[in-house]
């Protein structure tokens, strides 16, 4: 099955790094043009030259950035036909007694309201058209218990944003559909490692796969959900964890066969 974005325009909030940047690379490699949007404008830029796309600074949690950023792209390529939220931060895993308000509301302010924010501005437009497709990237964390008490469930209002956006624009030509990641190999991966808040051997043994994530496959999934192989699939949640939240209940009973 061959995916071919020739011709269409793709916008990718946090394309600068990690799964926003795998997700740049493979939509420019199936022939879209992609925006690079993110906070980071040199880091950008450097990705939107390596695949002859456009960089735009973009603080998704800020209304008037999304709004100049929504302007800058149709003054330039017209409604996208195609965007991928993928612009996000992680949180430290504190109890709730050690968790400030302040950061709670950094991790949702960036997680859910910069997703609602860059799908409301770009799906309206959209909209108007009459076709589009958005992909939000989510979580696993998002999908069950965990030490995350902001990003948990800053995720989980991403999948149900999803869902409901997906209902809404359904009957305009609009798909929006979500990617759940399991642990990822991404530099915010790498520096959980570094701080000793992840630890390798341990994200391995939880995924029923026995490993992490490559970004590129997380941007797999989601260049099919933003194609035309796609093209009766709106609202859905689609993890790609290696295994982890089928393996997880193992632990009860001992953990895994390993052999």
């Amino acid at each position: 099955m061959k995916i071919d974005f020739s011709g269409q325009v793709a916008v990718v909030t946090g394309g600068a790094s990690g799964i926003g940047e795998a997700c740049a690379r493979v939509l420019a490699d199936a022939g879209a043009r992609v925006v690079v949007a993110d906070r980071n404008e040199a880091a950008a830029r450097a990705v939107a030259a390596a695949i002859g796309g456009i960089a735009l600074a973009l603080d998704i949690g800020d209304e008037q950035s999304v709004d100049t950023v929504v302007a800058s792209v149709q003054a330039q390529c017209g409604v996208p036909h195609v965007l991928v939220n993928s612009a996000g931060v992680l949180q430290r895993t504190l109890p709730p007694e050690e968790l400030t308000l302040r950061e709670w509301d950094f991790v949702a302010r960036v997680d859910l309201r910069g997703t609602y924010l860059c799908c409301a501005r770009f799906g309206a437009a959209m909209a108007r058209r009459g076709s589009g497709a958005i992909i939000n990237i989510a979580s696993v964390a998002g999908m069950g218990s965990g030490p995350l008490h902001s990003y948990g469930p800053a995720k989980a209002g991403v999948i149900n944003l999803t869902q409901c956006l997906a209902a809404e624009w359904g009957p305009k030509g609009v798909r929006v559909n979500a990617v759940s990641p399991g642990f990822t190999h991404t530099p915010a991966l790498e520096k959980g490692i570094a701080t000793k808040t992840l630890a390798s051997d341990v994200m391995s043994r939880s995924a029923a796969m026995g490993r992490v994530i490559e970004p590129r496959e997380i941007a797999s999934a989601v260049a099919f959900l933003a194609s035309t192989a796609a093209s009766a699939i709106t609202g859905v949640n689609l993890p790609v964890d290696a295994g982890y939240l089928v393996a997880a209940p193992w632990s009860a009973y001992g953990g895994l066969r390993q052999s």
